[in-house]
């Protein structure tokens, strides 16, 4: 583990000092780039490229990298001064060493200031940091022309009475450089590809036209001088299309182009800038490279800033409206839930409301039909104490008999209406021929005195599932209303099912009395009579419409007053 350990730092020691090793010969590039760049006759430079280089070197390496500008520094410096008359080799060392040090103390003071204000070593996403970038320029370029000038100054290299002239041009320098490099080397680094469309192509197409209107404007003989004078203000607008169309890549590149040829053309004393002495004339070189440098940063930043904000608000846009098309959704979820509630409510309303008004119909209805047979059966009871003839006796009976037969039919029926309003639906298997079987059994003994002819026809492939009670219930009471009510002669019942998997249909006939047409549209109410005999109770046809809804069915009704009556029954198969 410990090897390891020793393995790992060794290596990043090496990976650090060949990082060092490429800070100081970049540097040390970038130092002979400017001094190719330096006027004749002074020793001030129109652009320092290494502080740029320095700048953006020790962002993207860290801070650790600074004695890579240290060493790239004190090597270049060395080399510019060896060969200076009459100046000792150890005062060539140590001004070198000093203006060393003002470097890497300026490359350092700008990297706290991006790591602490700005934090972000790319500024320029906005405007805001490209404006903070500029302040930590202006800033950070003070350091490296003040300790260089005055490690000039100290040991004799630089008269005292030039030393704010100096400091002065050396600080413009370095600002120009950093502004051209830095932004450069960290846009190049940065690596963001650059797309081209056929828009951007016919921009291009007219920008490299536009200058090339330029170039031969410059050779018209009446027109070259006042063209050369003006150039500076015809460039800039190019440059600032770059910024506002472009990458700031792309921007930075072509005010890199113009301000290098620029430098060039001036220190050949040719171009707008040159004036009656080099100080001037690099002054307004400098002025005009830094407000283009400048110009085309904040323009970039801002151009990017905006297409930021734009992205960011057509994403917003599109998460609004999926969004508000997911509450919406929800919305009409809840909408419809709430209407379902409403509507289930309401059918809630509509049903106790309905039960109620049933309930006190009840509540009369079987207080009188239970009251009625057992007033008939003590009036009877009476009748017989008071007879002594056994034949009448025997007629009182049979009597009492049928009123208590008629008050347990009575209650047969109460009991099988509160099961069908207060059981679940139970599903199972149901063949329809035994259970019509059974119901004729069981009417059979009810109506002991009655000569029933049936016709019974089933056509069923399988077994049907339902409620087989509740069935019953609906067959128990539709037959025997068609055996009650006859018409004076033997009843006769045709009974026709056909069942499969989707549903029955089952078709019961009678010879009976039938129906009246206006009596028709009530009978399935509860305790609704559609004749006065006093038979029945009322609740059969109720009773068996209610089993039927709840099964989910269909009854219908057809009759003939004088012929007989026809029930339709359609219910569906209960699915597991």
């Amino acid at each position: 583990m410990s090897q390891l350990l020793v393995q790992t730092k060794l290596t990043l020691k090496y990976d650090l000092d060949l990082k060092i090793i490429l800070f100081a010969v970049l540097y040390y590039i970038a130092a002979r780039l400017g001094y190719f760049l330096s006027f004749q006759d002074t020793t001030a430079l129109p652009a320092w490229p290494p502080s740029g280089i320095a700048f953006a070197l020790i962002l993207l390496m860290g801070r650790v990298t600074w004695p890579g500008i240290t060493i790239g520094a004190l090597i270049a410096n060395i080399m510019a001064y060896w060969n200076t008359p009459d100046v000792p080799a150890q005062t060539v060392i140590a001004v070198s060493s000093c203006i060393a040090v003002g470097h890497t103390l300026e490359a350092l003071i700008g990297n706290y200031l991006i790591r602490h204000w700005i934090r972000d070593d790319y500024p320029f996403r906005n405007a805001r940091n490209a404006f903070r970038f500029l302040f930590v320029t202006l800033l950070m370029a003070v350091a490296g022309a003040s300790i260089g000038t005055s490690g000039l100054m100290l040991f004799g290299l630089l008269p005292e009475e030039r030393l704010l002239q100096s400091a002065l041009s050396w600080w413009v320098g370095n600002v120009v450089g950093i502004l051209l490099f830095t932004p450069f080397v960290l846009a190049l680094v940065r690596g963001r590809r650059i797309t081209f469309n056929l828009e951007k192509g016919i921009e291009i197409t007219v920008f490299l036209a536009g200058i090339a209107g330029l170039y031969m404007l410059l050779q018209v003989d009446y027109m070259a001088e006042t063209i050369g004078r003006a150039l500076p203000f015809l460039i800039l607008p190019f440059l600032l299309w770059l910024a506002f169309r472009f990458d700031l890549i792309v921007a930075i590149t072509g005010v890199l182009l113009a301000s290098l040829f620029a430098i060039y053309l001036t220190i050949n004393r040719e171009g707008p800038f040159v004036l009656s002495e080099s100080s001037n004339s690099m002054l307004l070189l400098q002025i005009f490279i830094g407000v283009t440098s400048i110009s085309t940063i904040i323009l970039s930043a801002t151009v990017r800033e905006r297409l930021t904000v734009q992205r960011e608000l057509q994403t917003f846009n599109s998460n609004l409206e999926t969004m508000v098309l997911d509450r919406t959704k929800e919305l009409n979820e809840e909408i419809r839930t709430r209407r379902l509630a409403e509507e289930k409510l309401r059918k809630t309303n509509e049903e106790l409301s309905k039960r109620n008004a049933e309930l006190d119909n009840f509540v009369y209805s079987v207080s009188h039909d239970l009251r009625a047979p057992i007033a008939s059966v003590l009036g009877l009871i009476n009748l017989v104490r008071k007879d002594k003839d056994p034949k009448m006796r025997e007629m009182y009976l049979d009597m009492i008999y049928r009123s208590a037969q008629q008050q347990d039919h009575f209650i047969k029926e109460i009991l099988d209406q509160s099961r069908n309003s207060r059981l679940e639906i139970n599903r199972e298997e149901v063949y329809f021929e035994p259970l019509i079987a059974e119901t004729f059994e069981q009417l059979n003994l009810a109506f002991v005195n009655e000569k029933v002819k049936k016709h019974v026809t089933v056509h069923q492939d399988g077994p049907f599932y339902s409620d087989r009670w509740r069935l019953k219930v609906i067959l128990s009471n539709i037959i025997s209303n068609s055996i009650r009510y006859r018409n004076g002669r033997d009843p006769e019942i045709r009974v026709n099912v056909r069942a499969n998997q989707d549903r029955v249909q089952v078709s019961i006939e009678d010879n009976g009395r039938g129906i009246a047409k206006e009596h028709l549209p009530k009978v399935c109410k509860m305790f609704y009579r559609a004749t006065d005999d006093g038979h029945g109770s009322g609740l059969g046809l109720y009773i068996a419409k209610e089993a039927v809804e709840k099964l989910n069915g269909s009854l219908n009704i057809t009759s003939r007053e004088g012929e007989g009556t026809t029930v339709n029954l359609e219910i569906p198969m209960m699915r597991a």
